[in-house]
């Protein structure tokens, strides 16, 4: 099987909370970085979760949730991943989300719940398997096609190398964020995740960018052809080895870094390590038709236990990682949002060329942080209310 050693550089306790929480006091301070971000501090979250879990519902008690969730999309016209029966046959407690029917929670299972599910994904040894199918991947082609990112995302493109990625952020003339992305170079083509809820506005804006643009760049939608799993927790790797080519180096695979791979024997997928829990964790790219039986094959190993939108929510809001339309949106900037770090350190080319909408309105002429009058910050509890 595939190499299981951590590539983590450092123990997790020694990763300040301020760092995960991508909050500093000082604005020009890129604290969460993806290299912070590899060395996920699982001691502080899960100190955090020990209390935090007594606040959250427990699968008996779980209308507050479909609530909540339901009211994110309406209930017709539903998209079903391929998942769909797999979740039903566990027991998910199924809600409208993002224009797609997905799982909230779980009931059928003995570790069903959102506290459960929750406290699952940060126990050493385990992971989550979650169904982010609704996710937007799109595939970017031709020769101009990283300098037009440039044109409408904050990060440094070009200066990927194949394999690698990087979190990136979409934005408007004014510098608020459209959208939050998570795109990977490929070297023939490059990768983009953006969010289910602002898939389609994207692709509009896009489409409209490009015709500005006029160089050699074309957006492939990849649509619900290909599913998207999330594998995470401090188990994330030893399960997914299982699953990976013999002899595929999981120990020299980094945070945000991706390639083409078969998965069970399924041709045709991606891995990526990244992920939305503050653990270590992968995302999975399966073509539909084999989507629901790599999801089967992971959930046969018993460190692996599903998990639904109620502790995906939690666990990323209790890792400080923003959710688009709470947290962030389009009159947020980056540097309001404290995710200043995407556009580079002090002296990027990103920061001192701009070059991306709104840039004039973050950035001065020499590309420090333009002040602002409202921040993000996190505030952590000290016992449960």
């Amino acid at each position: 099987g595939a190499a299981l050693t951590s590539p983590h550089p450092a123990p997790r306790s020694k990763i300040p909370a301020r760092a995960w929480l991508g909050l500093s006091s000082d604005n020009d301070t890129p604290h969460n970085t993806p290299e912070d971000m590899s060395a996920a501090p699982s001691l502080l979250l899960r100190r955090a979760a020990s209390s935090a879990a007594r606040s959250f519902p427990s699968s008996s008690s779980s209308s507050a949730s479909r609530r909540t969730f339901a009211a994110a999309s309406s209930s017709e016209d539903l998209v079903k991943t391929s998942l769909n029966d797999l979740h039903r046959s566990l027991g998910g407690e199924m809600v409208p989300f993002a224009g797609y029917e997905l799982p909230v929670l779980y009931k059928g299972i003995d570790e069903g719940g959102v506290m459960k599910e929750h406290l699952w994904c940060r126990a050493d040894g385990k992971a989550s398997l979650f169904d982010v199918s609704h996710m937007g991947q799109i595939r970017w082609h031709g020769s101009d096609r990283s300098t037009f990112l440039e044109s409408v995302v904050v990060g440094d493109i070009a200066g990927l190398s194949p394999g690698s990625g990087l979190l990136s952020l979409v934005t408007n003339d004014d510098g608020g964020i459209i959208d939050d992305t998570v795109i990977t170079q490929y070297g023939n083509y490059t990768y983009m995740v953006v969010n289910g809820a602002t898939k389609h506005g994207d692709m509009e804006h896009f489409a409209t960018m490009m015709e500005r643009f006029g160089g050699d760049v074309e957006m492939e939608y990849l649509g619900d052809e290909v599913q998207l799993l999330a594998l995470q927790g401090p188990g994330a790797a030893e399960a997914a080895a299982k699953v990976l080519p013999d002899g595929f180096d999981l120990t020299g695979m980094a945070f945000m870094t991706g390639t083409e791979t078969t998965l069970d024997g399924i041709e045709g997928c991606r891995i990526t390590r990244c992920g939305y829990t503050g653990e270590d964790g992968f995302e999975l790219a399966v073509p539909a038709s084999s989507a629901e039986s790599l999801a089967a094959k992971l959930l046969e190993d018993p460190i692996v236990n599903p998990a639904g939108l109620g502790a995906r929510d939690s666990l990323r809001l209790e890792a400080g990682l923003c959710l688009y339309g709470n947290d962030i949106d389009s009159t947020t900037t980056p540097t309001e949002a404290a995710l200043g770090w995407t556009m580079g350190g002090k002296g990027s080319r990103r920061r001192t060329e701009g070059g991306f909408p709104g840039a004039e309105k973050v950035l001065t002429s020499d590309g420090k942080f333009r002040k602002s009058t409202r921040k993000r910050v996190g505030i952590r509890g000290m016992k449960a209310p």
